[in-house]
Formats: C-alpha cells, structure tokens, sequence
C-alpha cells in the first residue's frame, strides 16, 4: 500500500476533477465545516475514480465487467471481494482501497421471499465498483491523502509499480486546472408525483390498518416524485447544488458509465465494521423542521425530543437492528449507548439511536449485510411482513432508494449508509424519493406534511437555481 500526502484541497475542487469522467465515486461528508459533536461521523470524505473491476446486478442476473456470472449479487460480491482480500494496514484514514458502490433496495428479493408487484426500476438492482486509487480526505485536520493498492498487479515489483503510477496520475488530474463548474440553474420539467396527498393518505390509513389488526407494529410508506431528465443535464452539477442546499454527513455522488447517477445527501449510517470486527448503525426515526428563528429552532428540537409517538417509532426501530446484527453478533456484544439522541441536519431534526456490536468470528462485510438488509428504518417491524405490505402499497419499485452506498475496504472493513433524500437519475427521468414510518398513532395528514419536509430540498435543488 502506497500512501502520499498532498497540499489540502477541497473535496469539492478535487472530485470536478473528475467530473467528465464515466465512472467517479465521491463519498461526501459535506456537512463538515463545523465538526459538531454529532457530525464526528464527517470527519473523511473519499474520492475514488478509475475502478479496475466493475459488479452490476439486475434482477437475477450478475455481471462482472459486462460478463455474467453464476450466483447471487451478494455471494458474487463476497468472493470478489475475498479474491483481493488483504491484511488489515494501518492508515491515516479507515478507507484505503477497494469496492464502492450501491446495494438498492431491491436486492431484498435475494435475501427473503417477497412479492413483486412493480416493474423493474430504471437502475440496476446494485452496482459496485473496485478501485485500487483512492483520494482520502480528513476534514478535522485538513489533510489529504492518495493512497494506492497497486491490485489488481500481482504482489511484488508489478505491484508497487502500479501503486506509483496510479499516484503519480491521480497527482497530475488534481494539478490540472479543473473548468469552472456552472452553476446549476434549475429546471422547468414538472415533478410528478406517484402518489398525491389523497392517496398518499390512503396508503398510509392503509398500514394503519394493519397495525391495528395486529399483522406488524410499522411500516415504511414511501413515494416518488419524478420529472424529465434535462437534454445535456450534468448529473454532477446537480450534486452540488443539493449538497449546497443539504449538506449531510452520509452524502455520495456515484455515477458508473451509462449516464445514471446517484445523488445522495442522507444523514443516515446504515452500518460500519471496523477490521477489528466492530459494527455500529445509527438508525434514524422521527423528523421535524429547522425553525426560522433559533427560538423557534430549538422549539421543534424539544418537540421532536418529547414526541411520544417519534420516540415510539424509533425504539421498535432500535428493536428491530438489535435483532439484526444478533444474528451474527457475538454473544452479548450487542449494545444501545445511545437512545433517541436529538441530531440537527441542514433542513431538518432527527431522532438517532445508536446500536453496537461485535461480529463473530469468521464472519465478514457481507454476512453483516445479508442479516441487516435492507436497513430496519426504511422497512419496518416486523420486517417481512411490513416488506410484502409496502409492495402492496406503494406504487412502483424503490430500486436504488432505501438501500446503502457502501466501502467495503479490502482489508474487511466496511462503512455505508442508508439511501435517502436522494436523487435518482436515469436515461430519461429523475426520480426524487421520500417517506416516514407509519405507527399506531400516525395520522395521515401529518405522515404526508412529514414527507414533503423530507423531500423539499430535493425538489428545490433540481427545480430551482441554486442559492
């Protein structure tokens, strides 16, 4: 592992770099800037361009660099990943090399037997990218790292040559002059909602229906908002006016060859492994406004802090990842150190707990995922049956939205969040997604009012110039 520290640029600067490019993955703690107390998980950001091996699932077909390959999305991706596996390397960062990408909702269907009423989405079901060069950026002590693998070279001079050669290029793109980015104008095509408040409404006295008939304690109702792709649209130019307008801890920009990206701004960790075996997520339940006014700011903080019903909503959440991760915990390692935390975002509060473990032996990145997926706060409780339900009642497939974006290091390490208050860009469409968990005391006005808080900055940063 070869790892070279540089003069500070800013994460921004550095990935417009890259932004012509087919295939870029930007990892984006872009709400870094104040290093509060609860934004300690923004510390790194990670720039990663030029994969060398490229895995993408649709349905029950899995490619490997354009080839089909036998087996499921996750048993493929777990013995690419072991093919590359090395040992744990201390670094100045926790990522230093290996796969990126996103696992979409979808993948679900791989993992448990669910019903599927919906077409299938514009996106692929997953598509993870291998890169051996990553530009590694430490927001507290502003420094930056490019840190090369020399893989897929074998071991040895072939190796440590590449490594060099990589750092030496990715050295010489950042020294270059990247063109000034135009700011992002917005755009007049219309959103179009799947679902409008009265039926929105419906599917949520929906599941209230099946609360109160005892078949699940929540459910995950979401809903798509879709417009038309621009002629000649940058996705990347997108990106940054929704980070401008909502930067987060967890945001991401992935885009991977085909003109499809993925424009994340979630404040949400799904779960990280550390190469010691140590697993947090950090599930987030219950929502509410940033107030005008620093009064009325921490008026809505202490609201959502006392909410019966939004504490309610997160604990059967917390339930349920402890369920989770006790499948391949080791015995009596799980833990909660923190319950119900009020955390403050750009646009909005949330209610965040944090549950922990230890993953047992042998175990690795994938086992965590295949017992997690998809992540409880976007499904519900229980979580197979509050699945088959938001097939029922949602009005088409989720795809990308509700999975993870994840880097899952070569040396077994892994971090990863949970794919909201994103957009989704196709060959002709954007898609932007957004919902709330349903529980007994829900009401469906204030479930939909809930959601277009969610989705606002979206919309705004697409629709509208950029501020």
């Amino acid at each position: 592992m070869l790892v070279v520290e540089r003069d500070w640029m800013e994460p921004a600067a550095a990935a417009a770099c890259w932004a012509g490019a087919p295939h870029l993955t930007w990892l984006d703690s872009a709400d870094a800037g104040s290093l509060r107390a609860e934004s300690r998980r923004s510390r790194y950001s990670y720039l990663a361009p030029d994969p060398f091996r490229h895995i993408v699932a649709r349905g029950t077909r899995v490619f490997i660099d354009g080839v089909l390959k036998p087996g499921d999305p996750f048993t493929v991706l777990e013995a690419e990943l072991a093919s590359f596996r090395t040992s744990p390397t201390k670094g100045p960062v926790p990522f230093l090399g290996g796969a990126v990408g996103f696992l979409g909702y979808g993948l679900a269907h791989h993992l448990e037997r669910l019903p599927r009423r919906h077409a299938p989405a514009a996106l692929p079901d997953m598509a993870v990218a291998f890169h051996d060069i990553v530009i590694a950026f430490d927001h507290r002590e502003r420094r930056v790292w490019l840190c090369a693998s020399g893989l897929p070279a074998p071991p040895g001079v072939l190796r440590r040559g590449r490594a060099k050669a990589r750092v030496a290029e990715a050295e010489a793109r950042l020294a270059r002059p990247a063109r000034d980015r135009a700011t992002w104008m917005g755009c007049d095509s219309a959103w179009q909602p799947d679902l409008d408040r009265s039926r929105y409404e419906d599917a949520v006295a929906t599941v209230l229906g099946y609360i109160r008939a005892g078949d699940i304690f929540q459910a995950n109702v979401t809903t798509s908002f879709r417009a038309a792709k621009p002629e000649g649209m940058a996705a990347f130019d997108l990106y940054l006016a929704l980070r401008r307008r909502s930067p987060a801890p967890f945001g991401a920009y992935l885009s991977w060859g085909t003109g499809e990206a993925l424009l994340s701004a979630s404040p949400e960790r799904f779960l990280s492994l550390d190469s010691a075996g140590r697993v947090e997520t950090r599930p987030i339940k219950g929502t509410r406004p940033r107030g005008a006014s620093p009064q009325a700011d921490l008026a809505e903080a202490e609201a959502l802090r006392m909410s019966m019903k939004d504490r309610a909503e997160n604990l059967m959440i917390v339930d349920l990842m402890r369920n989770d991760l006790g499948r391949v915990a080791a015995t009596g390692s799980v833990a909660v150190p923190s319950l119900c935390a009020v955390e403050s975002f750009a646009s909005v509060h949330h209610l965040v707990s944090e549950v922990t473990a230890r993953l047992r032996p042998g175990l690795g990145p994938v086992d965590l995922l295949r017992a997690s997926f998809p992540g409880g706060s976007v499904t519900g409780a229980p979580k197979i049956r509050a699945m088959e339900i938001i097939e029922d009642v949602e009005m088409a497939a989720r795809g990308a939205y509700c999975g993870a974006v994840a880097w899952i290091g070569f040396d077994g390490a892994m971090d990863s969040n949970i794919i909201i208050r994103t957009l989704s860009v196709s060959a002709d469409e954007v898609i932007a997604q957004a919902g709330g968990g349903i529980v007994a005391d829900s009401e469906p006005a204030a479930e939909y009012d809930e959601m277009r808080v969610k989705i606002a900055p979206l919309l705004a940063a697409f629709s509208e110039p950029a501020p």
